[in-house]
């Protein structure tokens, strides 16, 4: 995609561009591109989808499967100084 270069932004423009990127952890170049698409209306937010479909697993282990669990996967969370 092309370039293009804009002069002499005004002041308060330039603050709100500044703030967007701030406020939504983006870059200035994004949050013009951003801006720009909601004043044409193009822009499509992504729509964040809630996955709710382990929900019946979770917190569904007795305290015995959890401990099971813990100390099968013990092994794993040892560091091995000789590797370091």
């Amino acid at each position: 995609m092309r370039a293009i270069t804009l002069r002499n932004i005004p002041a308060e423009v330039q603050k709100a561009i500044r703030s967007k990127a701030q406020q939504k952890r983006i870059s200035v170049n994004k949050a013009v591109i951003e801006l720009l698409q909601e004043r044409i209306g193009i822009l499509q937010e992504r729509k964040k989808t809630a996955h709710n479909d382990l929900d019946e697993l979770a917190g569904s282990w007795s305290a015995r499967e959890a401990k099971t669990f813990e100390s099968a996967v013990e092994i794993g969370r040892q560091i091995d100084e000789d590797l370091w």
